[in-house]
């Protein structure tokens, strides 16, 4: 069973990990059980491109999780690595940015949502350093995806890189709130 802190970190799970034809929509039917005293989240549904059967189960952490678009509480993640954070944190940032650049500020709020998600996600990388130390350890990466984005861009993972991002995309958040307020109408 996977220990999961929130549905957000559940679905982002579900959404790294397609079916056998590649493919990562599927209904995803969803209930909660209660597992002696654990709550067990199950999301199951058919595979849109192929047909299969899909199902993961998930143990729900006791905590009440954060709001989303945060994935969890202070603990970094024990079924998504931080190579996987930064890798949605990445796509997410780059796609995003480049339609906020071309976006008039009337329609710049409808990007809100990607840049939040984008910033949860780099905050989670941060949670894999250990105190004391720089950067995200080695050992922490755990997926193929993650180990790759670690061999190929190691400086990523420092702090003060990270703590870079997260400053930028709390500075777009906060260009987007303010090219989204109405205009202030003098009385």
């Amino acid at each position: 069973m996977l220990p999961a802190r929130s549905s957000s970190e559940a679905h982002l799970y579900m959404d790294l990990h397609p079916c056998e034809c590649g493919s990562v929509d599927f209904e995803r039917g969803h209930r909660l059980e209660q597992l002696g005293n654990d709550i067990v989240a199950v999301y199951e549904g058919v595979c849109r491109q192929c047909g299969r059967i899909r199902r993961f189960t998930f143990l729900m952490a006791e905590d009440i999780p954060p709001p989303p678009p945060a994935f969890g509480g202070p603990e970094p993640s024990q079924i998504i690595d931080p190579g996987e954070f930064l890798d949605v944190a990445f796509r997410i940032a780059e796609t995003t940015g480049v339609r906020l650049l071309n976006a008039p500020d009337s329609e710049q709020h409808t990007y809100r949502g990607a840049v939040a998600y984008a910033l949860a996600a780099y905050e989670e990388v941060l949670k894999f350093i250990p105190p004391g130390q720089n950067a995200v350890p080695a050992s922490a990466f755990t997926s193929e995806v993650g180990r790759t984005r670690y061999q190929s861009e190691p400086g990523n993972f420092r702090r003060d890189v990270l703590e870079l991002s997260v400053k930028n995309a709390r500075a777009v958040l906060a260009d987007i709130d303010k090219a989204g307020r109405p205009p202030q109408n003098p009385q």
